[in-house]
């Protein structure tokens, strides 16, 4: 399953946030801004942006996570939140020799879908690999003619084979990344993933990254969640019916 890692994050986040939230409401100059903010007074920024609806400062700090153990699946789905920056582990230059891949849970718990599931991904592996070897061979031969020694031929064509193989690779294979959102993006982010209709995988490291980011920035997180915990479900009839069981899942521990 995922393991999701808080990497790095802006020193003193909610300080810094405060900071340029106090710059906004004050004549302090750049020098003064960090001045005087107690730990009661950050809160105080912090929360008064939260109640006004002001978050461009909350822009300011931000969150680095690295994630593994996701599938290629899941990749296509934190990517559409485009306000934060990905590098990820390519196909294209890594060789998925045995790959790796993620059992969704209900097919875990049903034996024959598990048996077949299973029976799919080794039936993958052997197209990946027997094509690889097909196409490395042609590339191989390709690069002597032009010159290449055997050495710089057997690299280069691996990696041109390896481009064209991965077609064939399933989204269930695993792959890992490194992250980074700003906090206003990530409060979005966990209103749609952490919410019970965000498919389960997606809504997993969300939840993972929640509570990472809540012990690194308490009072900027408070409210963070599914919309449910601040007001009426949105989903309308697509609802899942289970506010106040969402409500005391964040409410405590994530």
């Amino acid at each position: 399953m995922a393991t999701v890692t808080l990497l790095a994050c802006t020193p003193e986040p909610e300080k810094l946030v405060a900071a340029a939230a106090k710059l906004c409401y004050s004549p302090s100059s750049i020098e003064t801004i960090r001045e005087g903010l107690t730990e009661e007074k950050t809160s105080s920024f912090v929360q008064m942006l939260a109640e006004i609806g002001h978050e461009s400062p909350i822009e300011h700090a931000s969150f680095t996570f690295g994630i593994e153990g996701v599938s290629r699946s899941f990749l296509a789905q934190i990517t559409r939140h485009r306000i934060a920056s990905y590098s990820v582990q390519s196909q294209r230059y890594v060789a998925e020799d045995s790959f790796a891949y993620v059992v969704p849970p209900e097919i875990e718990a049903i034996p024959e879908a598990k048996e077949e599931f299973l029976a799919a991904m080794r039936e993958d592996q052997a197209h990946y690999e027997r094509l690889t070897a097909l196409l490395k061979e042609k590339h191989r031969e390709e690069l002597l003619r032009e010159g290449k020694t055997e050495k710089e031929a057997d690299r280069a064509a691996e990696k041109r084979a390896i481009e064209d193989a991965r077609f064939v690779l399933p989204n269930a294979c695993e792959t890992k990344m490194v992250c980074t959102f700003n906090a206003r993006s990530l409060l979005n982010f966990f209103s749609h993933r952490c919410c019970n209709r965000a498919q389960w995988e997606i809504r997993d490291v969300a939840c993972q990254m929640l509570a990472l980011v809540r012990e690194a920035a308490p009072h900027i997180f408070e409210k963070a969640g599914p919309p449910c915990l601040r007001g009426a479900c949105p989903e309308g009839k697509m609802t899942c019916g289970k506010a106040a069981e969402v409500r005391r899942k964040f409410g405590g521990e994530v």
